[in-house]
């Protein structure tokens, strides 16, 4: 045992290592990333909203019995630095022994070159987070699979340490007795506070047992450590495929919902189960595999706005008469500066009588109601180039009239039909915002059959009649969307033409994949003030000064 020291002082330096660690002892944590309060309490809410997240952590609970509390801690790390705009790691010193092997897979996560661009869709929101965390689950499964035998070593340096602690705090508590028995009365002398010999052995002891106990803490480590170290490289390669896979993941479904409409803010107001399922309506939707077509489309009709120009005067090509002020030439306009003939210029402009310059450029814009006239029988089913339907194409043409419609402050109404008794009408005024749910209502109805123009261009004009003798608008665009030429008849075109007459309302069509639909001797041509033929599919551009003349 070594020479029995002959007073307190003595055993207290030798005991001073195990009083120092035992009165020290650091603060260990059980989560890699560093997060405040409101962190955490986002995390707990997505959970608690998440089914298929309490579903993962159930299963890998079940599968780690274990460590079961260890695998709720890796999930919560891997939300965190998802979801943190700036996430920050602890130290590997200041980590629970029993959870470095989740530091280890934060860690190769964080530092995968794909993580920048993961966070990019997911920081700030907990939804995409969420959906980061269940993308990457299969490699999470697999990585902990891998490292079961560095998690046991963990486990045992976890209890090593334990001991280690326990034993350090046996020693200050044999030192404490120790000095209690030295200060009673019979037991000092002379030379100083010496304790019985009891109380030495007492001490000696504990000493021994901690340092036999530190060993084997050091040399659990040590094994945990080259255990850890054995399993890193795996560990970082299944993390860089897992955050590469949710990365795609989270682009796919952020261009997804740009695709549709669906902006940042709306889904930021949005409740985590309503943007769940909109999601996953959108993945199933039967034109979900257009939604890259449907988003050129918007992007398209975007950029086209941004070149129009209001009422532009386009090219002077001479002089004509009218009551557009805006457009008055300056002989007429020095008029005004003499009083005389003000009573002159006024009863003119009354007339329409103005002389103006006549100009050469893009028809003005109306003001009315745009309405799309979809046709969706058999045959908009077929495709084209690129393996694109005719409906698809159709459909993303209206969308991006949806959008048009929007942004000049117009009511937008969908009009599906085909045959004569088959019509469905989807509403969506400008005074209220366009809800997702109908505007997939609106893009996944297809109802087959025929094709009839009676029925549809009908109910256009009647909702621009209601719009006319309801808000006295005028100046409606309807755009027809088919593959097909049908007949009219004449009484019906009579009345057709008298409503186009009395509401100025303008008709442009489409000929989508049928060149001959478009020729001059079409029943569509003569319906249509405009009318352009679409082959390449494949083209957003062939439909693009709709979006600069409606």
């Amino acid at each position: 045992m070594g020479e029995t020291p002959g007073t307190l002082d003595e055993l207290a330096r030798r005991a001073g290592k195990w009083l120092s660690l035992s009165a020290a002892a650091p603060e260990r944590h059980t989560t890699a990333v560093v997060a405040d309060r409101f962190d955490r309490i986002t995390w707990r809410d997505t959970y608690e909203q998440s089914a298929a997240l309490r579903e993962l952590s159930e299963e890998l609970n079940e599968r780690h019995d274990r460590t079961r509390h260890h695998t709720t801690d890796l999930l919560t790390d891997v939300f965190l630095a998802a979801y943190k705009v700036n996430p920050r790691l602890r130290e590997r010193p200041e980590m629970d022994p029993s959870r470095l092997v989740n530091h280890q897979v934060v860690t190769s996560l964080v530092e995968s070159p794909e993580f920048a661009e993961l966070r990019r869709e997911t920081a700030g929101d907990p939804y995409a987070a969420a959906m980061a965390v269940l993308a990457q689950a299969t490699a999470l499964r697999r990585m902990l699979e891998a490292t079961r035998g560095a998690q046991d070593k963990a486990e045992q340096a976890k209890q090593s340490q334990r001991n280690a602690e326990r034993a350090a705090t046996a020693v200050t508590e044999a030192l404490q007795q120790a000095a209690e028995k030295t200060a009673e009365p019979d037991r000092a002398d002379e030379d100083g506070a010496v304790p019985p010999p009891a109380a030495t052995d007492a001490v000696q002891q504990t000493i021994e047992a901690a340092e036999v106990s530190e060993a084997a803490a050091q040399r659990a480590a040590q094994a945990a450590a080259q255990a850890l170290a054995a399993a890193a490289p795996g560990i970082r390669v299944a993390a860089r495929n897992a955050v590469s896979k949710a990365a795609e993941g989270a682009r796919a479904e952020a261009a997804l919902m740009r695709a549709w409409g669906v902006g940042p803010g709306e889904l930021e107001r949005m409740p985590f189960g309503q943007r769940a399922r909109l999601a996953e309506r959108l993945r199933t939707s039967r034109l979900a595999e257009w939604a890259e077509l449907i988003g050129r489309f918007r992007q398209m009709a975007d950029g086209e706005r941004a070149r129009k120009v209001e009422n532009a005067t386009g090219e002077l090509v001479g002089v004509t008469l009218g009551n557009d002020l805006s457009r008055v030439i300056p002989s007429e306009l020095a008029n005004l500066g003499l009083p005389a003939l003000r009573a002159v210029f006024a009863a003119r402009y009354a007339a329409g009588e103005l002389m103006l310059y006549d100009s050469q450029g893009e028809q003005t814009t109306g003001r009315g109601a745009i309405i799309a006239c979809v046709d969706t029988s058999h045959s908009m089913y077929e495709a084209g180039p690129g393996g694109i339907t005719r409906e698809a194409w159709a459909k993303a043409c209206a969308l991006a009239l949806l959008d048009q419609a929007r942004h000049a402050g117009r009511d937008f109404v969908g009009i599906l039909f085909s045959a004569a008794d088959k019509l469905k009408v989807f509403r969506f005024p400008a005074d209220r915002p366009a809800d997702v749910a109908h505007v997939l209502d609106f893009a996944e109805t297809f109802l087959g059959g025929g094709t009839s123009y009676q029925r549809p261009l009908s109910a256009a004009g009647a909702l621009l009649e209601e719009e006319f003798n309801d808000a006295a608008r005028m100046r409606g665009d309807i755009v027809m969307l088919t593959d097909d030429d049908c007949g009219v008849t004449e009484e019906w075109m009579r009345g057709w033409n008298d409503a186009k007459h009395r509401l100025g309302f303008r008709v442009f069509g489409v000929a989508i994949g049928a060149p001959r639909v478009a020729e001059t001797d079409s029943v569509l041509d003569a319906l249509c003030d405009n009318l352009r033929a679409i082959e390449d599919l494949t083209d957003v551009h062939a439909a693009a000064d709709l979006f600069r003349v409606i």
